[in-house]
């Protein structure tokens, strides 16, 4: 059975989630659907691609992901499926694939939409699920697309580097208030060189330690580690960070908007070595 993970910033008050789905199994009902999440904040492409991202690689290779962010930002022509490293991935052309691969895609193609057809999200659903057939069927990518398509590209939100320091992106907020933080363990350990280090958020707030679970500091008492995905964490252990030390996922918008009425919101964490 083909498995095919669904995730949208769609949310679960309405029908549509469960509509996506029933198109899908119309399709084939033999499809394996399984649900990633349809919370991801409408527009917030880093906060997408870091989910889908360490979602995707956890699947068998084969495995088809649908992604349905954000895919009528503009008008759609066609919309793209891809392969890369054994994974198909589904999405509109709006740049947020190469945000989630964190490079152009080995395979891609357009699949076309007819131009009498209303462009809304369960057309969109029915299309890649034609796709997905036509390659349980044996077709080859090239085959169901357009292979000489030039897709958008947007870049992945990548820390600033200086010689003593890395200043890191806010990319999630998870159930628990739980920071994370778009600076990896490896970019960490390469960019420390050996040295002892602080990580700083808010103006008075410092950690200068990596810890390896949440239980190695007293209950109510912050912490870093490096989560399961391998991402900077901050948190409070039985705690809430994000509300305490009022840190939010980082937005260009909302940073304009931080700039203009003087609030004091945090979206970035920086480390600093010595």
């Amino acid at each position: 059975m083909p498995v095919i993970t669904l995730t949208s910033d769609i949310g679960m008050q309405d029908f549509m989630p469960g509509a996506i789905k029933g198109q899908l199994l119309q399709a084939n009902s033999q499809f394996n659907i399984v649900d990633i999440t349809h919370l991801l904040s409408p527009f917030n492409y880093p906060q997408a691609a870091y989910v889908c991202r360490n979602a995707i690689k956890n699947f068998p290779e084969g495995s088809f992901h649908l992604i349905l962010v954000n895919i009528f930002d503009e008008r759609p022509e066609h919309l793209l499926l891809a392969k890369h490293n054994g994974h198909y991935i589904a999405c509109a052309d709006n740049g947020l694939i190469t945000m989630i691969l964190e490079e152009v895609p080995q395979k891609v193609v357009a699949l076309p939409l007819e131009k009498s057809q209303q462009k809304n999200t369960l057309f969109c659903t029915s299309v890649f699920a034609e796709a997905f057939n036509k390659i349980q069927a044996g077709k080859k990518l090239e085959e169901i697309g357009d292979a000489s398509v030039s897709i958008r590209v947007k870049n992945p939100l990548r820390p600033l580097l200086g010689n003593n320091w890395i200043e890191g992106q806010i990319i999630f907020i998870d159930n628990f208030e739980n920071v994370i933080v778009n600076i990896s363990k490896e970019e960490f350990e390469e960019q420390r060189k050996g040295r002892s280090f602080h990580i700083v958020f808010k103006r008075d707030e410092k950690i200068d330690k990596i810890s390896e679970t949440y239980a190695d500091v007293s209950e109510g008492e912050k912490l870093a580690l490096f989560n399961s995905a391998g991402y900077l964490e901050i948190a409070i252990n039985k705690g809430n960070a994000a509300g305490l030390f009022g840190l939010q996922g980082f937005s260009e918008k909302q940073q304009q908007v931080q700039q203009y009425n003087h609030t004091l919101i945090y979206q970035t964490v920086k480390v600093y070595f010595e």
